[in-house]
């Protein structure tokens, strides 16, 4: 779905992705590239007419997928293959499957060669070349388990790890080092962070908003715990206005057999009940 941010207005829709999980906008090319994880592929779309372009293979879980404006080249993130997908934003083709030793969740580029990404199952940080393509370190987000959501201070040099475990993990990326942990919501699924107010984010399926503030570069504080809607757990940062936005629904009964014969199926989302909800920063009216 493409929405207008400032009117809230649907505006067109971008079909034929089964298991939508995570898109990347390549400006320049005119390119969007989304995950498609029910059938491991890369949807590339037309940026005006949200046309298919091109399906790309990656692999099992294709998930999370972020572009890369120092090698020009988009990541996503494949959870169940323990590996990324590298595809040239031009062309929309493969460039190669990097192993990451691992499970990622979501990444972020710091826009100097190097891509980090969470791996939830060993709850690690993976540094990806961006030029040789290979993972060139790695380091522990303990005492965070099961690292999902990350965010970045590029100016500091700073990570952001939403954990399951119900902390964020702040790390030093130059040094490979955690410097903080705070408390955050149950089941986080996204993060944010804002250079202008120094604040970072977590949104949480328990229907909450984590507010951190950066007091130094290893200092934080959570300032905030704010209420949004049940299950808003993604969301999006837009750095010009500061205004964040989450996705959220109404869910209907747990399914009866997803604890025990498959515990990864869902509550079913009701009919209608889907939302974008918009925060907006205290003052900015």
């Amino acid at each position: 779905m493409v929405v207008d941010m400032n009117s809230g207005r649907l505006i067109g829709e971008v079909t034929g992705i089964s298991g939508a999980h995570g898109t990347a906008l390549v400006p320049g090319t005119g390119h969007g590239f989304a995950t498609s994880g029910n059938d491991s592929s890369i949807v590339m779309f037309d940026l005006k007419t949200y046309k298919t372009l091109a399906r790309i293979p990656a692999a099992e879980d294709a998930d999370a997928i972020i572009y890369d404006p120092a090698s020009k080249r988009i990541f996503s993130f494949n959870g169940d293959a323990n590996s990324s997908t590298v595809v040239d934003p031009h062309t929309g083709t493969l460039v190669t499957n990097v192993p990451l030793g691992g499970k990622p969740e979501y990444g972020q580029s710091a826009r100097n060669g190097k891509v980090y990404v969470n791996l939830t199952d060993s709850s690690q940080i993976a540094e990806i070349d961006t030029k040789s393509l290979t993972v060139t370190r790695r380091w522990s987000t303990a005492p965070c388990k099961n690292p999902v959501s990350m965010a970045i201070d590029t100016r500091h040099r700073r990570l952001f790890s939403g954990c399951r475990s119900g902390v964020m993990a702040i790390s030093d990326y130059k040094n490979g080092t955690v410097v903080a942990t705070v408390p955050i919501g149950r089941g986080v699924d996204g993060a944010g962070y804002d250079p202008r107010l120094r604040d970072a984010f977590a949104s949480n399926v328990d229907g909450t908003l984590t507010v951190i503030h950066q007091d130094s570069p290893d200092s934080y504080r959570v300032t905030q715990s704010l209420q949004t809607g049940e299950g808003g757990r993604n969301m999006g940062l837009d750095p010009a206005s500061s205004r964040i936005y989450i996705a959220a629904a109404k869910f209907g009964p747990a399914p009866t057999d997803s604890t025990a014969a498959n515990p990864r199926r869902r509550p079913p989302m009701i009919p209608g009940s889907f939302t974008v909800i918009v925060v907006e920063p205290i003052g900015s009216h």
